[in-house]
């Protein structure tokens, strides 16, 4: 009997293993049926979270989804909250670890009142989906992952070198850091909020 009892201690202590905090985190996501939604984490931990979403999948249902400071993390869902759901996290040791550090400075920022990475709130775009042109003249799609007044979070399977100026649509950018996924924008000059989606997805 207690040899079969250990056979869920693993699952009771990866529980209690990972404490979960309190957020607030932008950032859409995709079900098994490719649709994509945005979305506003609550609560997180290296092991799993829970998010406010539109869109809700069943539990069991692979999601992927990319998230403001975090990037891109999946899982499945584990049980259906009120207007939206929980989820667990798939990731290696070492990028639970990476996770941690994250949450622990955004847990830190917020009680500290530590300035924003950015100067400006990030919006997650209705139509996420822009056309990025290079220096040299290429054009590629490229999906915005979210953007403020002053920049933007892309997610594109090829990065443009660090430093190059580029077009987001209309707006133009410059390459300041590499993300996960992609790459990170500065724009050159603050956009007003009234025009800014329609800027940066011009064609």
């Amino acid at each position: 009997m207690a040899l079969a009892n250990k056979k869920f201690l693993p699952a009771a202590e990866e529980r209690r293993r990972f404490q979960r905090v309190k957020v607030h985190l932008l950032g859409r996501y995709m079900l098994p049926d490719r649709r994509e939604f945005p979305c506003q984490v609550i609560n997180m931990s290296p092991g799993g979270l829970a998010l406010l979403a539109p869109g809700i999948g069943n539990v069991g249902d692979r999601v992927v989804a990319y998230l403001d400071h975090i990037g891109r993390v999946e899982g499945k869902i584990t049980r259906i909250i009120d207007n939206g759901f929980a989820m667990t996290i798939g990731a290696t040791p070492r990028k639970r670890d990476k996770l941690a550090a994250q949450l622990t400075w955004l847990a830190n920022r917020d009680i500290l009142n530590l300035p924003e990475d950015r100067r400006h709130d990030r919006i997650v775009p209705r139509n996420p989906i822009a056309v990025l042109t290079l220096e040299d003249g290429t054009k590629m799609t490229c999906r915005i992952i979210d953007l403020s007044l002053s920049g933007a979070a892309i997610a594109a399977e090829n990065r443009p070198p660090l430093k190059s100026t580029v077009l987001l649509g209309r707006v133009q950018g410059r390459v300041v850091r590499n993300l996960e996924d992609g790459f990170a924008l500065e724009f050159m000059h603050e956009q007003p909020i009234e025009t800014l989606e329609e800027s940066v997805t011009a064609r």
